[in-house]
């Protein structure tokens, strides 16, 4: 144990910038610290500016004289001080993306507990309630079963991965289980991955459990609502915490129980800044504090699935199964396929799809169809010249918004009117091409005029607050027919939606992604979950040219296992996660013979005797060779060791940062790619 008397002259703290190491200060002749402050913020001068960080250690001595350390402006006692389980995971975090520590730990603080500022700490403690507002469902045989699996392995860590088919009743078990952890006096962790689905579940949580404290982190929230809610949480007010992934750092000084739901979600891994994976690290958070983790999804990853199932996984997780809905009376849909070589669709739609969708309108029943491509058309051309709308500053084209008069992309955000001629040669017949959902939305208003019609894409639902007025609307029976993409396809509930068709989902099956059957095969999975939640039968009809494909013949029967089974034996035929462990150093630069060139002295720099047991992939120009006017590059690196491959990483990030780069190059290490 630290002695806690011991006073020392210099404290080193971690700050928001780009380097590797910590910064000695002096403390301030009013003040006297001891190792009982680590954990404190401070404010402390650097350069001609203040600064707030966090006290990482204290020090006899540095390497500094003494006479040359600025002292701590002030240390901010406003808060209680981050506990030593928090220093562990950022620090983990910093060691295994190989990331400045200072930027992990202050990017994971609230905004306004990064400024000189002190902290206003008002909350109120919550209680739990005896009794519970909302009542209990009786919970199914395999709900019974599960929720036994886990009782027996509690006491220390284990992680459970929950498969459940959507309807199955996961959330309930969740549920049940917070409920556990509640009565032990102890916090609980539930993430999601997107921010539309916290609303059902904050409803559900706070119907269950009105008195226990629930504290919702996302990135819509204020600076002051997630500063409010985060300061409950390190004190202990919020027994529960609901979050996105940046939740998975929140300070929580008593947790019993992490919750990670739609586990496989690719939101849940960090594309800018800190590339972390927050179901990965929760992982880690979970064995470190010696706690239950529970990994929830009805397509979990394949890295999930294979720790499961797999003999390489070595039986990390316990496999927990819900294979029967849970409403008594709702059945899985039923899917089959529609051949477009034969039913060839009209503006998108196939005469088998509009027949079921007028069948539904006979019976005030809901549908869904579902094209993950929103706008009108992914492109405007010219027939006479062949012209088309390309975005100057990406490897993209502008997508054709008719709502908003507008081309956009959606990569870098840039927009354009949509000319009325050819730009190039002056042709007033430019035409659209492919198709959108606001080109769905149009088609199928021509088809069913007095049918209600609703749209839900990242353009009519762009914030929390227009996705839950469009939820009302459908869940209060004012919408006949939904036009939507992924938004719409998991962790909503519509009793009435008894029909979901799917668009164009064949580009999937033969794109350079080899993750992308993965994705395709879940994203179907759970947009056909949409249908039949309640007691009305579902059907779902999947539009593709390629019936007999091997993963349309896995949706139709609805077998994860069996799909999960031949992707992990081609994976491992062809040596790719979760058989191998992957790097990505990227680059970009104004020039892309600039990227491509730093990429090749990255590889030639690296260890002679590293290179049996790294291999290294040439440098390319990634699929998105430019965006925002910058061109980009890519060098895979891979090992069939992770912690070879960790110890490779940590010797080379420092000879990387030893290369003197071209002007405007930005460089950056992704650990675990999933985008390729």
């Amino acid at each position: 144990m630290p002695d806690h008397t011991l006073l020392l002259q210099i404290v080193r703290v971690a700050l928001d910038v780009p380097v590797r190491h910590l910064f000695d200060y002096r403390v301030p002749d009013h003040d006297q610290l001891s190792t009982a402050d680590i954990g404190y913020r401070v404010c402390v001068p650097f350069g001609q500016r203040q600064m707030v960080g966090i006290i990482v250690e204290l020090a006899a001595a540095s390497e500094l004289p003494l006479a040359q350390l600025k002292p701590v402006t002030v240390v901010l006692r406003d808060l209680p001080r981050l506990p030593a389980a928090w220093f562990r995971l950022t620090e983990f975090c910093a060691a295994y993306y190989h990331a400045p520590l200072g930027q992990v730990m202050l990017s994971t603080l609230p905004a306004g507990l990064r400024s000189p500022a002190p902290a206003k700490a008002r909350v109120r403690r919550g209680k739990v309630s005896a009794a519970l507002a909302q009542q209990s469902p009786i919970l199914t045989i395999e709900q019974e079963a599960s929720l036994r699996a886990v009782a027996e392995g509690a006491g220390g860590f284990r992680a459970y991965l929950l498969h459940g088919v959507t309807g199955s009743g996961k959330t309930e078990v969740y549920l049940r289980l917070i409920e556990r952890t509640l009565a032990a006096g102890q916090q609980s962790l539930l993430l999601v991955p997107e921010i539309n689905l916290t609303p059902q579940l904050e409803a559900r949580l706070t119907a269950r459990f009105p008195d226990a404290g629930l504290a919702s982190l996302h990135s819509e929230l204020g600076d002051a609502a997630r500063g409010r809610n985060w300061r409950a949480a390190l004190t202990g007010a919020a027994r529960i915490i609901l979050g996105t992934r940046l939740a998975v750092f929140v300070p929580l000084p008593q947790l019993g129980l992490i919750v990670v739901d739609e586990e496989h979600d690719s939101s849940f891994k960090q594309q800018d800044g800190i590339r972390y994976s927050a179901r990965d690290l929760a992982v880690f958070r979970a064995r470190d504090s010696h706690i239950l983790i529970v990994l929830g999804s009805a397509t979990p990853s394949l890295e999930s699935w294979a720790n499961a199932t797999d003999n390489a996984g070595g039986g990390r997780y316990r496999l927990l199964s819900l294979q029967q809905r849970a409403v008594e009376a709702a059945r899985l849909p039923l899917v089959r396929t529609i051949d477009t070589r034969v039913d060839k669709p009209v503006d998108g739609l196939s005469r088998a799809l509009l027949v079921a969708i007028e069948e539904r309108l006979a019976r005030a029943e809901q549908s869904l169809v579902f094209l993950n491509r929103r706008g009108y058309a992914p492109v405007l051309a010219c027939s006479a010249c062949g012209w088309t709308s390309h975005c100057h500053r990406c490897a993209a084209n502008l997508v054709l918004h008719l709502a908003d008069h507008c081309l956009r992309c959606h990569h870098c955000g840039f927009e354009a009117r949509v000319p009325k001629y050819c730009p190039t040669c002056g042709n007033q017949d430019i035409s659209a091409f492919g198709r959108g959902t606001q080109r769905i939305e149009e088609a199928l208003t021509e088809h069913f005029p007095r049918a209600r019609i609703l749209r839900v894409d990242r353009d009519s639902a762009g914030s929390r607050r227009q996705w839950e007025a469009l939820a009302a609307r459908i869940e209060g029976g004012e919408a006949d027919i939904l036009v939507g993409t992924q938004m719409l396809a998991k962790g909503h509930d519509f009793p009435k939606l008894t029909l979901v068709g799917v668009i164009a989902p064949d580009s999937a099956l033969f794109a350079a992604d080899w993750r992308a059957p993965e994705r395709l095969f879940a994203q179907l999975m759970q947009v056909a979950g949409r249908a039949g939640r309640a007691e009305r039968p579902g059907e779902v009809l999947l539009q593709t040219q390629f019936p007999d494909h091997p993963l349309y013949d896995a949706v139709v029967r609805q077998d994860y296992p069996a799909f999960a089974a031949a992707q992990l034996r081609d994976r491992q035929q062809a040596g790719f996660p979760p058989y191998t462990y992957q790097a990505m150093l990227r680059a970009e630069a104004p020039r892309m013979a600039d990227a491509l060139c730093f990429l090749t002295a990255a590889r030639a720099c690296s260890s002679p005797n590293e290179e049996h047991r790294v291999t290294f992939y040439d440098p390319v120009p990634m699929r998105l060779s430019r965006r925002a006017s910058l061109e980009r590059g890519q060098l895979l690196v891979e090992s069939s060791s992770r912690r070879t491959l960790q110890r490779f990483l940590r010797h080379w990030v420092s000879q990387l940062a030893a290369i003197k780069l071209p002007s405007r190059l930005r460089w950056h290490l992704e650990v675990d790619p999933l985008e390729f």
